[in-house]
This record gives structure tokens, C-alpha cells and sequence, in this order.
């Protein structure tokens, strides 16, 4: 894929994360370009190493691949105004804009891969879901996983309407532990812990949890049940929350992240 010449219509921080991973991925900085309307984000694209321009149009000619990474809300305005050619494969990582939009602001026949990648990203620790549509061919698919790889991991899901719940899972899903973790660091302070104290233990615990989940074979649910000593402290804190409904109360609200997700899909479609 290092000969492949990539091309990014906004150049914030996701595109900004993309174009490190793929650089110190071993991708040719020379064959990476990214279009800004804001000189400050073009002088950071520049200091990455690839070729900042303002022109969006002068950005995608000649490109063998387009990754779109401008507000869902403006995308439909943006790609209106731009002329591309049949073979270029469009990457989308604007959440909530539907293949279907992109295509009838494109072309029909246009190969489009929609990605929801997360915020982790930024860190190149993030996990994104890509769906393409069937004008894509197994090269173009291989090219999409090895973009979006250079900032995490990636997973495949054959139904573009899927990417609802992928939004409520991983694409919302980091603001959730982030909420737990607030309360944790609340109820440390209100046992006596200082706030540096407390947000260490959190943030280290929340960060071996994690690991644990995704270096072992053994599933969230019975790492609970081994950590839950009968009689013991995590089981009377797990009393509470259960009493709470905690978990349903979850599931229920992730459910409403989805419906949001559909909503906006709708909406950013019809720009």
C-alpha cells in the first residue's frame, strides 16, 4: 500500500492521527496529502511530513484514495463542489453519513468504505468498524483496513446499518468508562483520598481491568465473578449496584445512543 496516494479532505486531529500512523507504518510521506480551509491545521499537516493544500479539488486529483474527515453536517456541501474519478476509493469517517448520501453526492458506481472509528484513535489505540459498498473490491477493502489499522485495530460488519450500534458501543463507548471513572475518583475523595491519589488508582485500575479483558481468553463475566470474593468487599459494592439496576440501566441507555445514531444518520444524509 506505500505506493498509494492518499489524500484527506480535512486535516483535524483525526486525519492528523491517520497520517502518523501510517507514516510510522512505513507509508510515504510524499504520497500523503491533506486539503485545510485553516492555516494552522496545513502548518501541522506540513510538520507531519505530507502536503498541505488549501483546495480541496487540487487535494483529491490524481489520488488513488480519498478519506473524507470533515463535520458529518458540512460533507454533503463539500462534496458537491468536487469532480472525482470513477476508480478513487472514498473512506468516510464522518459519523453518521450513509454510503447511499455519499454515493448521490458522488457517483452511484463510486467505491465508498464508511468507517466509525473511535476517539482512542488519537493515541492509535482505538478499535473502527468499516462497512463497504459493493462497487468496492477486495483490493479497495484491503487498502480501507490498512488505512484505518494505522491507528488501531479493525473489524468488518456486513450490514451498513449495524454501524448504529457500533456508534453506541465504541464510537460513544469511551465517555461511558470515562463517566465510571469520574465516580470512582468522586467516592475516593469522599473516603479521604487526595485527588491525585484517587485519580491514579482509577485510571490504573481502569487500565488493567482493560487489559485483562483483551489479553485473556476468559470474558468480562467471569473476571467479575473472580475478583467478587463471597462476603467480601466488591460483592457488597456489586449488592448496590444491582439493587440499582445498574446494568439494565446501561443496556437501556447504549439502546438510546443507537436511536440517536439512526437520527443522525437521517439527518447529515439530507444535507
Amino acid at each position: 500500500m506505500n505506493s498509494q496516494s492518499i489524500s484527506f479532505i480535512g486535516g483535524g486531529n483525526m486525519a492528523q492521527s491517520l497520517i502518523t500512523g501510517l507514516v510510522e507504518a512505513g507509508h510515504d510521506a510524499g504520497h500523503l496529502t491533506a486539503s485545510d480551509p485553516i492555516a494552522a491545521q496545513r502548518k501541522a499537516i506540513g510538520g507531519l511530513g505530507a502536503t498541505a493544500v488549501e483546495d480541496n479539488q487540487h487535494a483529491i486529483t490524481g489520488a488513488n484514495v480519498v478519506v473524507l474527515a470533515v463535520k458529518p453536517q458540512v460533507l454533503g456541501a463539500v462534496l458537491k463542489k468536487l469532480a472525482f474519478e470513477p476508480d478513487q476509493l472514498i473512506i468516510s469517517i464522518c459519523a453518521g453519513v450513509p454510503i447511499a448520501s455519499i454515493a448521490g453526492w458522488t457517483s452511484e458506481e463510486q467505491p465508498i468504505v464508511r468507517c466509525m472509528p473511535n476517539i482512542p484513535a488519537l493515541l492509535r489505540a482505538g478499535i473502527t468498524a468499516l462497512h463497504a459498498n459493493p462497487q468496492t473490491d477486495p483490493k479497495q477493502r484491503e487498502i480501507a483496513e490498512q488505512v484505518l489499522a494505522a491507528v488501531g485495530q479493525t473489524i468488518w460488519v456486513d450490514a451498513e446499518a449495524t454501524l448504529d450500534a457500533v456508534t453506541a458501543i465504541s464510537g460513544s463507548g469511551p465517555a461511558y468508562f470515562f463517566y465510571l471513572m469520574e465516580a470512582m475518583v468522586r467516592a475516593g475523595e469522599a473516603l479521604g483520598l487526595e485527588p491525585e491519589v484517587a485519580s491514579q488508582l482509577t485510571i490504573e485500575t481502569a487500565y488493567g481491568a482493560a487489559r485483562m479483558a483483551r489479553e485473556t481468553s476468559t470474558s468480562p463475566a467471569t473476571l467479575r465473578v473472580n475478583v467478587t470474593s463471597p462476603g467480601g468487599t466488591t460483592e457488597r459494592a456489586l449488592k448496590v449496584l444491582d439493587e440499582y439496576h445498574t446494568d439494565q440501566h446501561i443496556v437501556d441507555a447504549i439502546k438510546q445512543a443507537a436511536q440517536r445514531a439512526h437520527e443522525l444518520a437521517i439527518e447529515f444524509g439530507q444535507s
